[in-house]
């Protein structure tokens, strides 16, 4: 059993969660995914399956398409809305015109600083878990790139983003990083990855609907 599975991530389970049910589903240890999210986000994982394994870099170099909502107007710890509400701000004055001009800054190649809680590593350890314990390190700033950002709805304090990036851009750094732009502050409401690469969320399956059918081989190698 070698091949790949495009899976429609619900809200609530990590990635780590997907991939033991994967593995109790098909009854196979060799069971691994490319390109993670977060509990909070939805939307399109790649699960790599027996030698389809070995592909793990390939995968996880693809760009990647998402449907972002941003909340103005707070920051949090952890630049989403499961973190803890760090400072609010008035979002007074902030217009629509101004907003589309400040998302011009934010494409083409960017350097962006990892977020602390992140599965990065810092001496051996994963920021998150030096996070939880309230502690922060320093991060190298990382070259991305946006290809392109797409205002879809402005309704303050909420707006909705299309963002096409490269492999490692962090959305909710993203998001916080234009609030701090703006002046009011802001964190990543909802986040749906509608794409990996050739992959789309119109080809992926839920948990609920999954059987050895959907297991793509050999036609993956050819995919990518």
């Amino acid at each position: 059993m070698d091949g790949i599975v495009i899976i429609n991530k619900p809200q609530g389970l990590t990635s780590h969660d997907i991939v033991d049910i994967v593995r109790k589903k098909f009854g196979i240890r060799r069971v691994g995914h490319a390109g993670s999210l977060d509990p909070l986000a939805t939307g399109v994982l790649i699960i790599l399956i027996g030698k389809a394994t070995r592909l793990f870099r390939v995968f996880e170099n693809l760009d990647k398409e998402y449907m972002a909502t941003l909340t103005l107007g707070a920051i949090t710890d952890t630049s989403d809305s499961q973190g803890k509400i760090l400072e609010t701000f008035s979002i007074e004055g902030v217009s629509q015109v101004q907003f589309k001009e400040l998302l011009n800054q934010f494409t083409g190649r960017i350097q962006q600083i990892p977020p602390m809680f992140s599965a990065l590593k810092y001496k051996g350890r994963c920021l998150y878990h030096l996070a939880r314990r309230g502690l922060t390190v320093p991060r190298q700033p990382r070259q991305v790139e946006i290809f392109q950002i797409e205002l879809l709805r402005f309704d303050p304090p909420l707006v909705d983003l299309r963002i096409a990036c490269s492999k490692g851009t962090y959305i909710r750094k993203l998001c916080e990083d234009i609030g701090k732009q703006l002046g009011c502050g802001a964190f990543q409401s909802k986040l749906n990855r509608i794409r990996i690469g050739p992959f789309k969320i119109e080809d992926a399956v839920s948990l609920d609907n999954l059987n050895e059918a959907h297991i793509r081989t050999p036609e993956f190698k050819a995919a990518i």
